[in-house]
């Protein structure tokens, strides 16, 4: 058996040779030796000479590809919204690989080849999600564009969805069976959109508590995603979220009305009962 003390010490000195093999290497002499530059004998003229010489030995068709698809792949990471950021690294993987290809790389080639294809399906998808976003704001209140998009639930009767002052995170959209706004006494039949409000309330609470009174299917999307599909279509589908709020709101205003007028009715009936009934009682 070998001595542990003797296996120890060469592990020992390959270790300090491989540090000192580092730091020698990561030497300003030696880096200046490996550049072509006396470090005996460095001035300011000789470095940026030595440096432009460099420079112009590498200006190549190849090199100059690729410089411009590292521009566009710094610009898609200073933008902020999907569709011009899916265009520029279109543009930069269109640069890499045709520099891939003047260098014969063929891994660079095949690569940015094979991201183009990529990029060039999500940017449709993205385009047509931007398009449908457009519409709905041009008046298209129907929510068929954003189906794909969610995920079926089913609840039985007598099953709370949400209560009011809950912490809301997802937004419902009814396809079968009936559900009750307690708070309001409203039902809400098949097609329509439930917890919306919850989204642009200041701390995310649920405004009423909805309650399943016929067996049904919904439709859910997080908050989450809805950001997501804000973000990516130009913001245009955070308008159409205004427009379905907004729409909401002016029917709960009208129903609130409605109930004002029929109260105000009430009282009114009451008021001239008890009159007629004073009235008989003086005769």
């Amino acid at each position: 058996m070998g001595d542990p003390m003797s296996s120890s010490a060469d592990l020992s000195t390959i270790l300090n040779r491989i540090l000192d093999t580092a730091a020698d290497n990561l030497r300003i002499a030696k880096i200046l030796v490996q550049m072509g530059l006396d470090p005996n004998n460095i001035t300011y003229d000789a470095l940026f000479d030595r440096l432009l010489e460099i420079v112009l030995a590498n200006i190549t068709l190849a090199n100059m590809f690729a410089l411009v698809g590292a521009i566009f792949f710094v610009a898609t990471l200073l933008m902020q919204r999907m569709v011009p950021l899916r265009v520029a690294n279109m543009v930069g993987c269109a640069f890499f690989a045709t520099s891939g290809a003047l260098s014969g790389s063929a891994a660079t080639f095949l690569l940015y080849l094979l991201l183009l294809p990529v990029n060039a399906v999500r940017l449709r998808q993205l385009l047509r999600l931007v398009k449908k976003a457009r519409s709905a704001t041009q008046g298209d209140m129907s929510m068929e564009w954003i189906k794909p998009f969610m995920t079926e639930r089913k609840y039985r009767r007598g099953d709370t969805l949400f209560k009011i002052h809950d912490t809301a995170n997802e937004m419902f959209l009814t396809v079968t069976g009936k559900f009750l706004v307690k708070e309001i006494n409203v039902e809400i039949p098949p097609g329509r959109l439930m917890g919306e409000l919850g989204f642009l309330t200041p701390n995310n609470w649920r405004t009423g508590t909805v309650e399943c009174i016929e067996d049904g299917q919904v439709l859910t999307i997080t908050y989450e995603r809805l950001l997501e599909i804000y973000f990516q279509s130009n913001q245009q589908f955070g308008y159409y979220i205004l427009l379905l709020t907004s729409q909401r709101l002016l029917e709960n205003n009208h129903r609130l009305q409605e109930n004002i007028s029929r109260l105000e009715a009430t009282l009114a009936q009451e008021k001239a009962a008890r009159e007629t009934a004073a009235a008989r009682g003086i005769a």
